[in-house]
C-alpha cells in the first residue's frame, strides 16, 4: 500500500475511480463537467492510495477555491476507500491536513444510507454539523402565480445584475449554515460561464425597482437523465413570510416547463423547515438525506 500526491499522469485513473464510486458518496462535484478539466493544484489538493499492483484503492481531494477560502473552509470533493480500512482513511486525512493553512474547518457530505463511510468519518473525529435533503419533483402541472402590486420578475442580465444578485443572496443566507459565506460579483460572472448555466434560468424579483429575491434554475443530471436544478431560492429577510419564495419557486418551475425539463431537483437544509414545507407543498418529494460532517481546525 502506497500513498502519493496525485500527478497529471494518474489523473485519468483518479477520474475513473471517482466515476466508479460516485454512487456511494456525495457526487456534487463528481459530474463529468466537474472532472473533465480537473487537475490537482493548490485549489484541489489530492492524494491517492494504491495497492501493490498500482491500482487506486482510496483517494481524497479537497476543494479550496476562492469561495471556500473566503469562508476559511474546505469541502471534500471525494474522501473514499474501497474498503472500510481505518489505516487508509487515517493516512489520507493526515496527507490532506498538510494543505489547510488559513482554514478553520473542512467538511464532507455523506449519504445517510452509507453507514460504513459515516463510521469511518466519525472515527476521524468529524462531527455532524447539519443534515440536508435532496428533493425531486416529477412533471406535474405548475400552479399559476400572481405578483402583488408594485412587484415584477425580471430575467438576470449578465454584465448588469451581478451586484444585485449578490446583495439579495448574501442578505438572505447570512445566517444559514453552510451558505453564510458571501459571494462576489466575480463569482456570479463565473457562474454564468459554467456548463450548468441555463439561459433565462436566473430570475430577480423586484419591489418598486429594488431587488428583493432571486432564484436560479440550472442544468443538472439525476439518475442518468437531464433535470433542472433549482437553487438558490432567496428572499431578503425583511420580505420573508410574504409568500414571495413560493412565487419565485413557481416562476422557476414554469421556466423548467418552457425548457422541456421533465423533472426538477433541489436541496434544502434540514433546519430550514419552512422552506422544506414549501417545497413539499409544491409537489417535491424527498429522495435522499445527507449528513454534513465538519472537522474543526481551530
Amino acid at each position: 500500500m502506497k500513498i502519493e500526491a496525485l500527478t497529471s499522469e494518474k489523473v485519468e485513473a483518479f477520474i475513473q475511480y471517482c466515476k466508479k464510486y460516485k454512487g456511494e458518496i456525495d457526487e456534487s462535484y463528481l459530474y463529468d463537467e466537474d472532472l473533465r478539466d480537473f487537475e490537482p493544484n493548490e485549489e484541489n489538493p489530492t492524494y491517492i492510495v494504491t495497492n501493490d499492483s498500482g491500482n487506486i484503492i482510496g483517494t481524497v481531494s479537497l476543494i479550496i477555491d476562492a469561495y471556500n477560502r473566503s469562508g476559511k473552509k474546505g469541502r471534500f470533493r471525494i474522501f473514499h476507500s474501497e474498503t472500510e480500512n481505518k489505516e487508509i482513511y487515517q493516512i489520507l486525512m493526515e496527507s490532506i491536513l498538510g494543505h489547510v493553512d488559513g482554514l478553520e474547518n473542512i467538511f464532507v457530505f455523506v449519504p445517510e444510507e452509507n453507514k460504513e463511510l459515516k463510521h469511518s468519518i466519525e472515527a476521524l473525529d468529524f462531527q455532524i454539523e447539519r443534515y440536508s435533503f435532496l428533493l425531486v419533483r416529477d412533471e406535474l402541472e405548475v400552479p399559476a402565480y400572481h405578483l402583488p402590486i408594485d412587484y415584477e420578475i425580471k430575467t438576470f442580465q449578465p454584465g448588469k445584475d451581478e451586484q444585485a444578485w449578490c446583495e439579495v443572496r448574501n442578505a438572505s443566507f447570512a445566517t444559514l449554515k453552510g451558505s453564510e459565506t458571501p459571494i462576489t460579483p466575480d463569482m456570479v460572472t463565473e457562474m454564468t460561464k459554467d456548463d450548468e448555466y441555463l439561459e433565462g434560468g436566473l430570475l430577480i424579483l423586484y419591489h418598486n425597482q429594488q431587488p428583493v429575491g432571486v432564484v436560479k434554475g440550472s442544468k443538472d443530471e439525476f439518475e442518468g437523465e437531464p433535470i433542472m436544478n433549482i437553487g438558490p431560492v432567496a428572499v431578503i429577510p425583511e420580505y420573508q413570510g410574504k409568500g414571495l419564495g413560493r412565487i419565485l419557486l413557481r416562476a422557476s418551475l414554469h421556466i423548467a416547463n418552457e425548457k422541456d425539463f421533465k423533472r426538477t431537483i433541489l436541496c434544502v437544509n434540514a433546519d430550514n423547515e419552512r422552506a422544506k414545507s414549501l417545497y413539499i407543498q409544491e409537489g417535491f418529494k424527498q429522495v435522499e438525506a445527507v449528513a454534513c460532517y465538519n472537522y474543526s481546525l481551530i
